[in-house]
């Protein structure tokens, strides 16, 4: 599904000359040292304009076209070259626990696209995160698998994935997994671990244990009816393999550094990530350290980190919630090869992806490689600090 352009153009020109978002705590344009107001530069941009009409076109770089290997295809999740053989195959969506008693995380750095979000507005808002793993017969050890909430649920749901969790609040996720759509969930079917720590934190997706799961129920192991529009293809809209995109050749009025994104908003967590020059990549950290993989000490680290500002509604005392991830024009940033830009994203159903658009009300183009997606809560979202 594609959405009115002239529509996001509107949004986008309402949140820029009233919000002036910019990196880290919102500044009034005018205060702004590096002269990065939207109206100065919207000032200096027709100056330019009438003075070299054609610079931006000729600034576009070239456009690489390289060969996908024999016997591959690019991933719908990450954009890379990966086995034609599972082509058809849904990823799995896994509710992996936060809390530092749950660590080492065992299999994160082989995922695909992990979400980092507010489980509870209790505890410091402790974060969950929800892994998404399209080879899933290579999981050697994912995990620990936690309970799920509700806006998991719809969240795979666009990904046409097979949630895997243990339970829930059942008065807040039944409703939605009793929906057509939200019945393809493994729970609490995976083995234990004995790992000398309480139960709820023994559970694992081991070798076989998935196959071993569908072949005991009726989910399709390949998209089915339920699959968005174009999923398949693509769920980003990926940069032609062969290419990398550095935003400051984008031509964007605002691109700014990021080698530091601090989501403060995550306090129980304190989640971080930290771009690495040597490798390109971000690296996530959580409790003040690098996250380490369990099984290989592996770095859990990725090419593209995009935060989306949402609004949540809290169900009950206990402080479970459900964020309102299906909205229009909502802001967010953009962040690779440490710099960032401003976004809007928009989800316009449970089974429609979700699209992110750039300042110039085009879709968002990303580059290849795995994704981190922070949903942040909107009452804190200035708390945000990308330097």
């Amino acid at each position: 599904m594609k959405f009115n352009k002239s529509v996001v153009s509107l949004a986008l020109t309402a949140m820029i000359l009233t919000t002036a978002v910019g990196c880290g705590k919102e500044k009034p344009a005018e205060d702004s040292s590096e002269g990065l107001s939207w109206e100065s530069i919207e000032d200096n941009s027709a100056e330019e304009a009438s003075e070299e009409p054609e610079v931006q076109e000729e600034a576009e770089p070239e456009i690489v076209s390289a060969e996908i290997p024999e016997g591959m295809y690019r991933s719908e999740l990450t954009g890379e070259p990966i086995s034609e053989t599972i082509k058809d195959q849904r990823p799995i969506a896994a509710m992996v626990d936060n809390e530092s008693i749950a660590l080492p995380h065992f299999g994160i750095s082989e995922c695909d696209v992990v979400y980092e979000m507010m489980n509870s507005t209790q505890n410091g808002r402790i974060t969950r995160l929800m892994c998404l793993v399209k080879d899933w017969g290579a999981i050697k050890q994912l995990g620990s698998i936690r309970s799920t909430r509700p806006t998991n649920i719809i969240l795979s749901a666009e990904w046409n994935a097979v949630l895997c969790h243990d339970g829930g609040p059942k008065v807040h996720i039944d409703p939605y997994l009793a929906k057509e759509w939200g019945t393809n969930h493994f729970s609490g079917t995976f083995s234990r671990v004995d790992n000398g720590k309480k139960r709820e934190y023994t559970e694992y997706i081991l070798a076989g244990d998935l196959e071993n799961n569908f072949s005991g129920s009726n989910f399709s192991t390949t998209y089915n009816e339920f699959a968005p529009e174009g999923i398949q293809e693509a769920h980003f809209n990926f940069t032609p393999w062969g290419n990398e995109i550095n935003l400051e050749n984008k031509g964007y009025a605002k691109c700014l550094d990021a080698n530091t994104i601090d989501i403060i908003p995550f306090e129980h967590n304190s989640s971080k990530l930290v771009y690495n020059p040597d490798t390109q990549e971000y690296e996530y950290y959580d409790y003040g350290n690098p996250h380490k993989d369990g099984e290989d000490g592996a770095v859990l680290s990725f090419k593209n980190v995009i935060l989306q500002k949402c609004t949540f509604n809290q169900l009950d005392d206990h402080g479970y919630l459900i964020y309102n991830c299906i909205d229009i024009n909502q802001p967010g940033y953009y962040c690779t090869n440490g710099k960032a830009t401003d976004i809007v994203w928009t989800k316009t159903g449970e089974l429609v992806k979700t699209q992110f658009f750039d300042s110039q009300a085009n879709e968002l183009e990303i580059n290849n490689g795995k994704t981190y997606i922070a949903l942040v809560p909107a009452d804190t979202w200035d708390q945000l600090v990308i330097e």
